[in-house]
């Protein structure tokens, strides 16, 4: 049902006058999730190092999110922030949980101003890096996402090798994601 909703709005984006600029031709990457995922090992502090362009996400230098696990709503609370293009620190707050529908590797994604999207942790060793894919698609078009992420947002390189690796094994074309950079500028609150 909730494939089915996005997949409508999807449809209905591209329908409009313009294409936005996320929405391409082609078909989202059947991707293998994490087994035996552990959603307590994975909570915690993480740092977006490189990713494909998010327009839903106001930031593009400095991103961070903390992921809070909470037993009783079976997912996290996730606070995520960083630099805007004009220096503006700014943050979003939503949630990101498991469904009965797909293993717990495959979560949605629920923020205020944003779709509900499959959020894919792919793989992760859960101290160092996760490598993230987010996609929905219709018959033809596809809004495609992906995140490297590092639990540091020095020394990332190894998060971002390990990654390259997996996303390409997943047919996700690494070529399309950049990086984030994270400077002396970068105040990671919240």
């Amino acid at each position: 049902m909730l494939k089915a909703l996005v997949a409508a709005a999807l449809v209905a984006l591209v329908a409009a006058d313009s294409i936005p600029d996320f929405v391409a031709p082609g078909n989202c990457a059947r991707v293998a999730n994490q087994e035996n995922f552990d959603l307590r090992r994975y909570a915690g502090r993480w740092y977006q190092v490189k990713i494909i362009d998010n327009p839903y996400q106001p930031y593009t230098r400095c991103i961070h999110s903390n992921y809070d696990y909470s037993d009783s709503d079976y997912g996290f609370r996730v606070t995520t922030a960083g630099l805007t293009p004009s220096n503006e620190y700014r943050r979003l707050q939503g949630k990101i949980y498991p469904t009965t529908d797909f293993p717990k590797a495959h979560m949605l994604i629920d923020f205020p101003t944003a779709f509900a999207a499959p959020y894919e942790v792919i793989e992760t060793d859960y101290d160092s890096y996760a490598c993230v894919y987010s996609c929905i698609d219709t018959d033809k078009y596809k809004s495609e996402f992906g995140f490297v992420f590092s639990r540091t947002p020095q020394n990332a390189g190894s998060a971002i090798d390990r990654c390259a690796s997996v996303f390409r094994r997943n047919g996700v074309d690494f070529s399309s994601f950049n990086v984030v950079p994270h400077s002396s500028e970068c105040s990671y609150r919240g």
